[in-house]
């Protein structure tokens, strides 16, 4: 288990993806970031491959875990600035991406990118809105 949680051995999606399902939201959190990561990489290699529908897919997967990774950070109160940073770099390595995109690749991408910082609006908000709270008790 500590060769996995360092990144050393690289789990395959579809099993990160199973685990996800069943784990507690702590768990949970970086499991969804770890699809996120993983699924950034491949839409990169399916795009430079010319698979764009494969591409698209796994965008799509980047941000529906990105998001679930939002949900359950908030949920349990934990690593919300980890997600942000994470998801703040995902982001930008999208951009990097559609930057060399044919053109009627790059919606989906682009939209994804409002998505990821739809997210991170969300969590810095939630970090913020949590301290003027503490703040006032």
């Amino acid at each position: 288990m500590a060769a996995a949680s360092c990144g050393a051995v690289e789990e395959p999606v579809s099993v990160l993806k199973e685990r996800a399902q069943k784990a507690p939201p702590e768990v949970c959190v970086q499991l969804c970031i770890q699809i996120a990561q993983q699924q950034l990489r491949r839409a990169d290699k399916f795009y430079n491959e010319g698979n764009a529908e494969q591409a698209r897919a796994a965008v799509d997967d980047i941000v529906t875990y990105s998001e679930k990774a939002r949900d359950s950070a908030i949920q349990t109160r934990k690593r919300l600035k980890n997600v942000e940073i994470d998801v703040r770099k995902m982001a930008e390595r999208l951009r990097d991406i559609k930057r060399t995109l044919a053109f009627e690749d790059q919606p989906p991408v682009d939209q994804a990118i409002r998505r990821l910082e739809d997210v991170r609006t969300v969590l810095l908000k939630e970090m913020f809105s949590n301290k003027k709270e503490q703040g006032k008790q």
